[in-house]
């Protein structure tokens, strides 16, 4: 992978989270000038891996026009990115698509704040069930609709749509999201990434040089396996990253899990998760397991399921915490284990409170939940490279 050193593209990240994007918007040499975000957690992991950038800390829809043009240049940006909360467009979970508030509509914000800094292009990307939600219930007509439209009215009528996997990308995961790049240069053929690869990089590739660590233990391990993959000394390679030398392993803390946890956990053969268990145990055998609490009362469909090292893993999500089992050992994944599966480089520091938090908190995120969020660096990293690329059409 070729690193540029093109430090004159501009960059807003609008709903950034831990950063992903900018991360990857980094390697590839765009300058994020200032990002919005409104989770405070998220806040300190960005301010605390890219001190260079301005963040304000703020609900999006408060952030006056003020505020954000006090960091802009005269000339205005050249990419807004804005990856609004996917929550009420998932289709995980049982209510979801009926699930309808105002988060839907937070496209508007990204708009305007590309309209107010003048923008060359805005880059929106989502979970692709976004482009089968509707506005409101009983009413055909299409958020991403709704979002064309609103972009031709702003100016920005030349835009592209399409769907990416970042498998395909140099991502140890199979997860898909929805993208449009949209410019407001009438004239210019705008483009999206091509993969960068036909052989997957697998879930083996991604943590091979990572030692095991024991639940309950509280011992964390900072020393890496005498092990490596092209995958693992890439997100080692802080040069590529354009970010400080770290040489330790870090977040590699096991959680504690109770004794039925763990007999659970080694029923799960690779590839399998809760509701394998549920279809395999029946009758007095299934009782029995409920009895003892190695199996619950109810069946979680994306639960507990055991990585294949042979092929990336599904999408890492907010959840990923209670989704995955290590392939080989009986506990769920470290923090720097769910870091790699994103692509996140060694060297990022995950701030902003303990492990874990409760999952009802809007206003905060656990570690898990900060990473299983977040837009993979590699992905963000691959559309910097193609930013670049049509950046130099017009330069």
């Amino acid at each position: 992978m070729e690193m540029h050193k093109n430090r004159n593209i501009t960059h807003i990240d609008c709903f950034s989270g831990p950063g992903g994007i900018c991360t990857g918007f980094h390697a590839a040499g765009i300058k994020t000038i200032l990002a919005i975000e409104y989770i405070k957690s998220c806040v300190d992991t960005y301010k605390k891996n890219h001190p260079e950038v301005q963040v304000i800390h703020s609900d999006i829809r408060k952030v006056t026009d003020e505020q954000i043009l006090h960091f802009i240049p005269t000339e205005g940006v050249d990419i807004v990115t804005s990856g609004m909360p996917c929550e009420t467009f998932s289709t995980a979970g049982n209510t979801s698509r009926s699930f309808y508030d105002d988060r839907q509509f937070l496209f508007r914000e990204g708009l305007r704040i590309a309209k107010l800094t003048n923008a060359k292009f805005i880059l929106f990307e989502n979970v692709p069930a976004i482009t089968t939600k509707t506005v409101a219930k009983k009413n055909n007509n299409l958020i991403v609709n709704l979002i064309k439209k609103e972009l031709v009215q702003a100016g920005y009528s030349n835009y592209i749509e399409i769907i990416l996997d970042s498998s395909q990308f140099g991502v140890p995961q199979k997860r898909n999201r929805f993208f449009i790049l949209a410019t407001r240069i009438k004239n210019l053929k705008l483009s999206s990434p091509t993969p960068t690869t036909n052989i997957a990089v697998t879930v083996e590739d991604a943590i091979k040089d990572l030692p095991n660590v024991i639940p309950n233990s509280k011992k964390e391990a900072k020393k890496y396996l005498k092990k490596d993959s092209v995958y693992t000394k890439l997100l080692k390679n802080d040069k590529f990253w354009n970010r400080e030398e770290n040489k330790q392993l870090t977040y590699h803390m096991p959680m504690n899990h109770r004794e039925y946890t763990i007999k659970r956990f080694s029923l799960l053969k690779q590839g399998e998760s809760l509701k394998n268990l549920f279809d395999r145990y029946k009758g007095e055998e299934l009782e029995n397991l409920q009895k003892h609490k190695i199996l619950p009362k109810k069946m979680f469909i994306k639960r507990n399921y055991r990585l294949k090292y042979n092929e990336p893993s599904p999408t890492v999500t907010s959840h990923c915490l209670d989704e995955f089992v290590h392939p080989k050992y009986n506990r769920a994944l470290t923090v720097r284990e769910c870091a790699r599966l994103q692509s996140f480089p060694d060297s990022y520091d995950f701030c902003g409170g303990p492990y874990l938090i409760p999952h009802l908190n809007r206003e905060i995120q656990d570690k898990y939940e900060q990473i299983g969020d977040a837009v993979p660096p590699l992905l963000a990293y691959a559309w910097g490279n193609e930013i670049i690329k049509m950046m130099e059409q017009i330069l």
